[in-house]
């Protein structure tokens, strides 16, 4: 054993380059885990010293509990108490929209905010506001403006300053306490935050101010004193809660890369076994046993995957420290990580764990070798491309199970809407489905590899003989060309997946959002009010609105159901709903209503006589395209044919669409209660401006509002392209490692083929030629690879829409899938590019001199 071992560790220190590349993807692996938890401490770190809502300089906090002006007055006066300032809020109504007014100091190391520009309000009625605020609500630098505060009640405003805060809603305002306080009508606060003098006795002081808040006449609740570095741990688990919630999504991620780098690893283990066959063979030839052989090679195997873990954990390291100062220089400020011990010897021993995994069905597998492969004259044996019968067994049988599985949710997979639904357990069966589909594509792979390349191949074949050569070599390696394509696949069925997933519920969301939001501007007139009847036509005439659209509401409609023989006074009252709210508003005049879906009829043949009702309507009243219903407000009635049912609600949240003139017969008012509008550009300055637009055009009108409608958009689509940006990232992790695998299993494959390219290079084959042939069968692998998991990640991603419960509309995004497909194929091109750099300006005299 110990001759034998020598023997391999002797010839892995003469060809090294040999072992950098089959611990490639462990290395990256390796790499990938330890900054993951890297990531993971700066990241909570950053949320302890830079996202805390209470200010480092809080030694003690008065909160839940009645707390007063007063007795903030009597606290700040206590021995020990360097500074203390209440929290107070007060809502307040400012140009018809809503300003939330908050207490602060405005400076020194109790505040939360920095004036940007002006000075802190330090007299009553003046305010600062955040810079969106100022935007948003039309309040500059210097504005004054009566701000209601309820009850009838207005007080006069001024804004003195502009302040920049942590986060910056468009709805802020800050002033001094008393300020607050009298806005607000009340003495009462949220809490109150103190400075201790440098050498108090924080024990001390806590102990005075609980005697004193215990001692205030009238409270309902006793206000608790707590210290501020216990408020700063209660909002930093709070945050670092949700950072763990976020790297557990990471670590499944990671977990599939893992698996991924196991693949490649076993790969490319095979691969450089191979090439030693013939050595293996003398080893067996002068005396070796398999199991002596087979434990040299596993103990090679451990080395690599020492060395690649290492290796790794330096260079996380090295990235995790330094990415600190990169972001600096950006004006970026991060915490830096520590130095977990544990983590990196985990990842070092998980390391060694994937090689000693990975090679251990190789390792085996080279032992067998007979001593008679030592009279070869090549170096290695020739490749395998088929599978065994075992092999094909139980891959059908992983692909059966899996169909079955599958079926077996489709079978159960829930109607719209369903009540006490539980998705998990479908979902569930979903990921066990498509683990075993990924078992029997891993089993099955290298009789796939053949049929999937006769139809990528095609062109390719067409393309002369340096095509058909590229084709020839993927297809004799089957088993290699399937170790490779395999992961590229599993990262591939991930991204289209994800990719699927993303536009189909980016779609959901836009229909909703169309009956929800279906313009950037909504002006109302306020409850049980019209607005001007010439409103709409002078918003017309602003160049900061287009698609200015009034419409009507009639809040209480009673819907029953009515037989299309009987006259109007006859309907079922069983299945009567009241209180559905119908508008009138003209889906063919806002362009995002036309994202509205209709599970029967069309809004399109809405007209006079007819409805376009919302699901929950239909199903409720136990409605249908074509039926007939009977709609009443205020004692009249009228009688309409259904149109069309739509997949959620009707237009601004209501139940039914009608044509004005039945809305009219309904009781409805001939001025509009609501007008809506979109900006006439796109950005947020054009924004701004279709709001001052028609807030200047609606002033005066008692109650009427503006509500920015494409806020909500906003941020439904940030929040998806958030979300669908993170899962890409994580995938890619994947996609990393198979690209690695890529390049590494090219080089390995020049090396064995040394003496073919030498061959190739002496009847005639240009170096061009023969960089082509290798980069293309680097390609091909991207091909088969990305064609494998398109078509398993398609139907999988269907399948966990639909277990889901909420009726998401099948959305295939064809040109990202292409160009995924396309990409795919360019990196693992490109991964080929160097080896085959390499082989092409290897001498054919010196390539066929080789063994």
């Amino acid at each position: 054993m110990n001759a034998v071992l020598r023997t391999q560790l002797a010839g892995v220190a003469r060809r090294p380059a040999r072992m950098l590349l089959t611990g490639l993807a462990v290395l990256v692996a390796a790499f990938v885990v330890y900054a993951t938890v890297l990531a993971q401490q700066i990241t909570e770190r950053s949320v302890l010293n830079g996202l805390s809502g209470t200010p480092e300089a809080v030694g003690l906090v008065v909160r839940n509990g009645t707390i007063t002006t007063g007795q903030l007055d009597r606290i700040a006066a206590l021995p020990g108490v360097a500074e203390a300032t209440g929290r107070a809020e007060a809502g307040l109504e400012v140009n018809g929209d809503y300003l939330g007014l908050i207490s602060d100091p405005g400076s020194g190391p109790l505040s939360v905010l920095t004036v940007e520009k002006g000075t802190f309000p330090d007299r009553p009625g003046q305010i600062a506001v955040t810079p969106r605020t100022a935007e948003r609500l039309g309040l500059a630098l210097g504005a004054s403006v009566r701000a209601g505060t309820g009850e009838g009640r207005t007080a006069p405003l001024t804004v003195v300053g502009i302040v920049a805060v942590r986060d910056d809603f468009g709805s802020q305002g800050y002033a001094s306490t008393s300020t607050v306080a009298t806005l607000a009508g009340s003495d009462l606060l949220n809490q109150i935050d103190l400075r201790l003098d440098g050498g108090a006795d924080e024990g001390a002081v806590a102990g005075a101010v609980t005697r004193l808040v215990a001692a205030g006449k009238g409270q309902e609740v006793q206000p608790e004193v707590v210290t501020g570095a216990d408020v700063r741990l209660d909002e930093a688990r709070t945050a670092a809660s949700e950072v763990d919630q976020v790297f557990a999504v990471v670590g499944a991620f990671v977990a599939v890369a893992v698996i991924a780098a196991g693949l490649i690893a076993a790969s490319t283990f095979r691969i450089v076994f191979a090439q030693r066959m013939r050595q293996l063979a003398l080893l067996r030839a002068v005396g070796a046993g398999r199991s002596a052989l087979a434990r040299a090679l596993a103990a090679e195997g451990l080395l690599t995957g020492l060395i690649a873990g290492v290796t790794g954990v330096l260079a996380a390291l090295a990235a995790g420290h330094g990415l600190p100062a990169l972001l600096g220089v950006f004006g970026w400020t991060v915490s830096a990580p520590g130095f977990p011990i544990a983590a990196a010897l985990g990842t070092v021993a998980l390391a060694v764990l994937i090689t000693l995994v990975a090679v251990g069905a190789p390792a085996i597998s080279a032992s067998r070798v007979a001593p008679l492969e030592a009279l070869r004259s090549a170096a290695t044996t020739g490749a395998r491309s088929g599978i065994g019968g075992s092999r094909w067994v139980t891959g059908l049988l992983l692909a059966l199970v899996a169909a079955a599985v599958a079926g077996l949710v489709v079978v159960n997979l829930p109607g719209p809407d369903p009540e006490d639904y539980n998705p998990l357990p479908l979902l569930l069966a979903v990921v066990g489905s498509g683990g075993l589909a990924f078992l029997a594509l891993i089993a099955l792979g290298p009789a796939l590899v053949r049929p999937v390349l006769a139809v990528a191949g095609w062109p390719l074949r067409r393309l002369g003989p340096v095509g058909r050569l590229a084709v020839g070599g993927v297809g004799g390696s089957a088993r290699r060309a399937a170790a490779v394509a395999v992961v590229v696949a599993l990262g591939v069925t991930m991204i289209a997946g994800v990719l699927v997933g993303g536009a189909s519920v980016r779609t959901l969301a836009e229909r909703e959002l169309a009956a929800s939001a279906p313009a950037d501007f909504e002006l109302t007139a306020g409850e049980g009010a019209s607005l001007p009847a010439g409103i709409a036509d002078r918003l017309r005439t602003s160049a900061d609105l287009t698609h200015v659209t009034p419409y009507r509401r009639v809040p209480a409609v009673r819907v029953a159901g009515a037989s299309a023989r009987d006259d109007a006074s006859a309907r079922d009252d069983t299945s009567a709903l009241d209180d559905v709210a119908a508008t009138d508003v003209a889906a063919s005049a806002l362009p995002r209503m036309a994202e509205l879906s209709s599970a029967s009829g069309s809004v399109g043949d809405l007209r006079p006589g007819s409805v376009v009702i919302a699901r929950f309507v239909a199903d409720l009243a136990g409605l249908s395209t074509g039926d007939t219903l009977v709609a009443s407000a205020g004692g009249r009635e009228v009688r309409l044919r259904v149109a069309a049912v739509l997949t959620d609600m009707a237009p601004l949240h209501a139940g039914l669409l009608l044509d004005p003139a039945d809305l009219t017969g309904l009781g409805a008012s001939a001025a509009p209660t609501g007008i809506l509008a979109d900006a006439a550009r796109d950005g947020e300055q054009a924004r701004t401006a279709g709001l001052r637009a028609l807030r200047q055009t609606s002033a005066g009108q008692s109650g009427a509002g503006v509500t920015v409608l494409a806020d909500e958009r906003d941020q439904v689509t940030s929040a998806l392209t958030v979300l669908l940006a993170i899962a890409l990232v994580l995938i890619g992790l994947t996609v990393l490692i198979a690209i690695v695998g890529v390049g590494a299993t090219t080089a390995l494959s020049v090396v064995e083929r040394v003496r073919e390219s030498g061959l190739l290079r002496a009847v005639g084959m240009s170096r061009a030629g023969l960089r082509t042939m290798l980069t293309t069968e680097s390609a091909l692998y991207g091909v088969i690879g990305a064609s494998l998991g398109i078509l398993l990640g398609v139907p999988y991603a269907w399948l966990a829409l639909k277990t889901t419960g909420v009726t998401v509309p099948l959305t295939l995004p064809v040109w990202q899938l292409a160009a995924v497909f396309l990409v795919l194929v360019a990196l693992t091109a490109l991964a080929g590019m160097l080896p085959a750099r390499r082989a092409a300006r290897v001498s054919p005299v010196a390539a066929l001199g080789t063994e």
